[in-house]
């Protein structure tokens, strides 16, 4: 089959909206000179978008007009290798979807263990941050949890009570062999993540036996994060202003 024919094919199975690299169109070392052309001709005819470079996406079209991919969709190239997740969003982005921020990014924050990441989407700068854990699918949205409460004192215009009712419906969420590997992971995390974390889970009076984790923090140790009795009745007990 010509190598024409063969990406026309594959990208035709592909659902709309979807984003792929090269990698993605099963094509030897030696087709790549006539896969470039062919995706050169199937941009010039509409039926492929370029995102940055190497990566595109099939544009799905409706009654309304072209709807782009979402920004998880536009990433997902720099997210995952196949199917196997290897990055998630963080930062001012994932804060805002979570509800702790009504602020937009000039900037995305992608987080990864095990690949370099620093691309441009349209006006989006977006760079890769070390993950405290390996990332995969069964995890990542642990480690978004992980994150805000991480950088809590650093998200923008955050109203702290309501924040610390959306982390505690998310915690509540979760499942109990959840929970155990969010305690797992918490510890590869600073002491101020692992102290927000057990007065959290205090307030939630869940059936884990936290004192492992009351014994890893130091106790002469304050850990200033602006939050007050009233936002959270254990934050005193973990040392937690």
């Amino acid at each position: 089959m010509k190598i024409s024919k063969k990406i026309k094919e594959t990208i035709n199975k592909l659902p709309a909206g979807t984003t792929f690299k090269y990698r993605e169109l099963d094509i030897s070392n030696n087709e790549y000179g006539a896969a470039t052309k062919t995706i050169g001709r199937l941009i010039a005819e509409k039926a492929i978008k370029r995102i940055s470079t190497g990566v595109f996406y099939k544009p799905k079209k409706t009654v309304f007009g072209e709807l782009k991919p979402g920004e998880e969709n536009l990433l997902r190239p720099y997210l995952f290798i196949g199917n196997n997740r290897i990055a998630y969003i963080t930062g001012t982005a994932l804060y805002n979807r979570m509800g702790l921020t009504s602020q937009v990014p000039k900037d995305i924050k992608v987080a990864s263990k095990v690949k370099e990441i620093r691309t441009r989407i349209g006006n989006i700068n977006v760079r890769r941050v070390k993950s405290y854990i390996d990332v995969t699918s069964m995890n990542y949205h642990l480690l978004e949890i992980l994150d805000a409460l991480k950088d809590f004192k650093q998200i923008p215009d955050l109203d702290r009570k309501a924040a610390i009712k959306i982390l505690i419906t998310a915690i509540i969420s979760l499942k109990k062999k959840e929970l155990l590997r969010l305690l797992q992971y918490v510890y590869e995390y600073p002491p101020r993540t692992r102290a927000f974390l057990g007065a959290l889970l205090e307030e939630i009076n869940v059936d884990l036996d936290l004192d492992y984790l009351k014994q890893s923090l130091n106790p002469l140790t304050e850990y200033k994060l602006g939050i007050i009795p009233d936002m959270l009745s254990t934050a005193e007990k973990w040392n937690i202003k």
